[in-house]
């Protein structure tokens, strides 16, 4: 009997490829995702994996993919959704897909920046008190979440602006963004400042708000020049 129960011990602790000794987080993503749509009402939907022939690339067609298995592709942006049903269908069909989360309308919108500029203009920001939402952490980039906002809004924002660093990315309405505990072709997606617990949508500040400091905090800490 104890020899059973250690062949079950072992085999419940090995992932898909057989390799023993780490943690499976197929549970974590769908349990992720549901709270996401059901709790929060983002609407998400699976990404793209990465090639399985080479984590690196994406298993999609371009063989140039930017973001290699953190976007969607089949099915595509426009069904995502904040339906129980139709979230538990796909994570239990494709359990280890990374989380898309569709941003703009009644989900956030963001504003993402490369890693190291992130990490300084984040802590001159904690620095001057700044109140921040959630942040998610890729490896090579960073995202803050902001509230909604819409193209025209964006657009007089930056035309107001004397300086804008060219690394600085908008996911506005008809964008998105892979969410925690996501695995994509770049590396692992965590939450660098994770959302408060609870059951409500986390809060998140206005975009003005974000950029402002944001494109101050980089000049500040020279990561990034403001160009003469």
């Amino acid at each position: 009997m104890r020899e059973i129960l250690g062949r079950r011990r072992r085999l419940l602790s090995r992932r898909d490829d057989g390799k023993p000794g780490r943690n499976d987080k197929r549970p974590e993503l769908i349990g992720a995702a549901l709270t996401f749509a059901t709790e929060w009402q983002w609407p998400v939907l699976p990404g793209v994996a990465p090639d399985p022939q080479g984590r690196a690339r994406c298993a999609c067609p371009d063989p140039e993919c930017a973001v290699p298995g953190a976007h969607p592709f089949d099915p595509g942006l426009l069904t995502a959704t904040t339906d129980a049903r139709m979230v538990r269908w796909w994570w239990t069909n494709r359990p280890s897909a990374p989380i898309v989360l569709a941003t703009g309308g009644r989900a956030p919108c963001a504003v993402s920046l490369p890693a190291l500029a992130a990490s300084r203009a984040l802590a001159l920001l904690d620095r001057r008190g700044m109140r921040l939402g959630p942040v998610i952490a890729a490896p090579n980039r960073w995202a803050l979440l902001v509230k909604p906002y819409s193209l025209e809004q964006l657009g007089e924002l930056l035309y107001a602006k004397d300086f804008v660093p060219g690394s600085l990315r908008f996911h506005g309405e008809g964008g998105y963004l892979a969410l925690p505990p996501s695995e994509t072709g770049q590396g692992a997606v965590r939450w660098e400042r994770a959302p408060l617990p609870g059951s409500a949508a986390p809060w998140v500040p206005d975009v003005e708000a974000v950029v402002d400091a944001v494109v101050d905090a980089l000049t500040r800490t020279g990561v990034i020049a403001p160009e003469l």
